[in-house]
């Protein structure tokens, strides 16, 4: 192992790729990573993947595997100047040639002009680009870079890759003095994160060889982690994602499990009401006309209430909206309909459906043979209100499910006495 004044993290780090956990799908028999060490020509790739799965280690051992320099910069402090840089030391000394592995951590933080600075150098085979990204490289990298790379999607570590690192410590240096149920909590609080499961070990691993500590008295040491999730990430967009399919899915279990997962993630509560507010219209609609009060009255209710209180209400329309008869004939209906119409936007109201509050109005034929609907015998004229040289259309389909049953009858009510238009105000 390395001086123990170096981070346990960077003692551990793997020395050949056999020794990397949890990316078997990569590093595997057949996996990519292998298969393109095997042809002898390095490709420049992307590495995505969650803090903490060995993004870092695979680049440097990447770059050992084909006997490459390795040239290291963070996207957070450099820029088109310590490309640059980087490139003209590879120019200045020939010899270098292609043997020059350019890694750059957090490389979604460039913007599209110092990624374009890497296009010339990775054609010309001048460098071969290895970028470490936790980011979603479709939405953070231009598409001109993605075209010259290959992505490589890494695992956040399960608790099986998580208890070999935790075991291959051991075996190097000295049991932990906690017991094996403290050692899987230990493991459930590093959340797939491999630095931070060695960041705990490294904090536990001078603490005095008394009795065994249990998990509560590990949890008198460690502080809680906050779930993995951040605002402005990925993540964010993952979990609501997970949250809003679960409901779909009439699944409220699931659905309070995300739930949960947002708010110990530090997730603002009234974004999440606002969401369960859309949700109520997007997939429940008519079918159950009380989820979109519901919801509403819930983000009321936790302005009035503030958290943690105000959270139940929010838990309460969650659980509902899970279990409400579904139909998204509403979302879909206002989709068709804001089509047609920005198709026929030249199209004038009929003359007949318009006031004439002057003369000129009236001689030009404005509401001209309209039917007030309250003075027919069935309080419906039939009359068409769409623009005269569009055809009718039907946006709005109910589905068999919840309320929008009864909306079909009354839709279909409605049908009937228009086919009857000749005699319905006789």
């Amino acid at each position: 192992m390395k001086p123990i004044s170096t981070p346990l993290a960077e003692q551990m780090r793997p020395s050949r790729l056999e020794e990397v956990v949890g990316q078997d799908h990569l590093l595997g028999p057949g996996g990519i990573i292998p298969t393109i060490i095997k042809a002898g020509k390095p490709l420049s790739i992307i590495l995505w993947g969650p803090p903490g799965c060995g993004k870092t280690t695979i680049a440097r051992l990447y770059a050992k595997a084909f006997a490459m320099r390795f040239e290291a910069m963070s996207a957070v402090f450099s820029g088109i100047a310590e490309i640059k840089k980087v490139v003209k030391e590879v120019e200045e000394h020939p010899l270098l040639g292609t043997s020059t592995l350019l890694f750059v951590d957090e490389i979604h933080r460039f913007n599209k002009a110092q990624q374009d600075a890497f296009l010339p150098f990775i054609e010309n085979g001048k460098i071969v680009l290895v970028g470490a990204t936790a980011e979603n490289p479709s939405f953070y990298l231009n598409n001109a870079l993605l075209s010259r790379v290959r992505v490589l999607k890494l695992n956040s570590l399960d608790d099986h890759a998580l208890s070999q690192l935790l075991k291959r410590y051991e075996a190097q240096s000295k049991p932990l003095n906690i017991t094996e149920d403290a050692k899987q909590h230990v493991i459930q609080l590093a959340q797939g994160d491999g630095r931070y499961l060695l960041n705990l070990i490294e904090n536990l691993r001078y603490l005095p060889e008394c009795e065994l500590l249990d998990i509560k008295s590990l949890q008198h040491l460690l502080q809680k982690r906050s779930a993995l999730f951040d605002k402005a990430d990925d993540q964010h967009y993952n979990l609501i994602s997970a949250l809003h399919k679960s409901v779909r899915g009439s699944d409220p279990d699931a659905a309070l499990y995300w739930f949960a997962r947002m708010l110990e993630g530090g997730q603002e509560p009234l974004f999440l009401a606002r969401r369960l507010i859309r949700m109520a219209s997007e997939d429940i609609g008519i079918a159950d006309p009380q989820a979109l009060p519901l919801a509403i009255a819930a983000k009321d209710a936790f302005e009035m209430l503030g958290s943690p209180e105000g959270e139940l209400a929010l838990a309460q329309v969650v659980v509902y909206l899970a279990l409400a008869p579904k139909s998204n004939a509403i979302y879909t209906a206002f989709a068709k309909a804001r089509a047609v119409a920005a198709q026929t936007g030249n199209l004038d109201p009929p003359p007949i459906i318009l006031n004439a509050p002057t003369k000129i109005m009236k001689e030009a034929g404005y509401g001209k043979g309209y039917i007030y609907d309250h003075e027919t015998p069935q309080g419906f004229s039939g009359q068409n209100y769409f623009p005269e040289d569009m055809s009718r259309h039907q946006f709005y389909h109910p589905v068999e499910r919840g309320f929008e049953r009864e909306m079909n009858k009354r839709i279909d009510y409605f049908n009937k006495l228009r086919d009857l238009k000749p005699n319905l105000n006789q």
